[in-house]
């Protein structure tokens, strides 16, 4: 069978807002990505990353447009996706291996226990919420989402309350079992840096529209001291301050494309 990762869309949004009463968060959003992609969306606080998420996970109706999976229309729950939180929601009644049984049959206990082993957390399956960390949580909240092995994990700032360590330690965890899986996923952080990180691309919304779509053209894993890292990152942090922007940057005879740094207007990759 043909590989179409990557070549094929998945997700398809067209003309996208959403308006709550008289607040407009989204102005027409055109965006399209690809299955196996990794998409991180930035921005400022409150300008709409957070809904885009949730009317991809079918948690919300869009006011207008289109949204698209697999070709077909989204109108309902979106069963093909899994959404984790910043917080992990973990049930405080029910033991670290039950949590992430939670909708699975009785039969499927092996697959849970597979999902724990897949987070490093195989000795932690029979304790109590409550006597993890942090981070700990994260990893079984995350478990709990790819148990189910869904086509499209959406992330919502997940690792936001985290400290900077065990963050990263987050950040290659999941960048390696969406390599391990080949998931398409979608990453909303307010971490430029984590952006740049762990995602193919990286899309930037400012007052409810599209105002960057940035391919993320760096090897992995990727190494945060090289200055081809550090070039994304300050041009991404640039634009989101309005501060003027170039239109390419070369490194020791090697060109960064970074054209597409312009403000846009409802960029789709097409």
């Amino acid at each position: 069978m043909e590989d179409t990762t990557l070549t094929e869309n998945h997700v398809v949004l067209e003309n996208i807002k959403k308006s709550y009463s008289e607040l407009s968060v989204l102005k027409g959003i055109d965006l399209n990505i690809k299955k196996g992609e990794f998409v991180a969306i930035v921005g400022k606080s409150g300008c709409g990353k957070s809904t885009l998420l949730r009317l991809l996970a079918g948690l919300e109706k869009q006011s207008g447009g289109e949204i698209r999976v697999n070709d077909k229309p989204l109108r309902q729950l979106n069963k093909y996706a899994r959404i984790m939180f910043q917080d992990g929601r973990l049930l405080p009644w029910k033991r670290v291996i039950d949590n992430i049984h939670i909708g699975l049959s009785a039969e499927q206990k092996e697959k849970a226990i597979d999902a724990i082993r897949n987070v490093g957390l195989e000795e932690k399956m029979y304790d109590w919420p409550r006597k993890l960390s942090g981070g700990q949580q994260q990893r079984v909240a995350l478990a709990r989402a790819l148990v189910h092995e869904p086509d499209l994990l959406l992330l919502d700032e997940p690792l936001g309350a985290l400290d900077a360590l065990t963050r990263m330690e987050m950040q290659d965890l999941i960048e390696k079992l969406w390599m391990d899986k080949k998931f398409t996923a979608i990453l909303v952080t307010h971490d430029v840096e984590e952006a740049v990180a762990i995602a193919d691309r990286v899309i930037l919304i400012e007052d409810g529209a599209i105002a960057m779509n940035q391919p993320i053209n760096l090897p992995r894993s990727r190494e945060r001291t090289q200055q081809s890292f550090s070039i994304y990152h300050k041009k991404i942090l640039d634009r989101i301050k309005n501060k003027d922007m170039e239109d390419t940057v070369t490194k020791s005879g090697d060109v960064i494309e970074l054209a597409t740094f312009h403000s846009v207007k409802n960029t789709g990759n097409t």
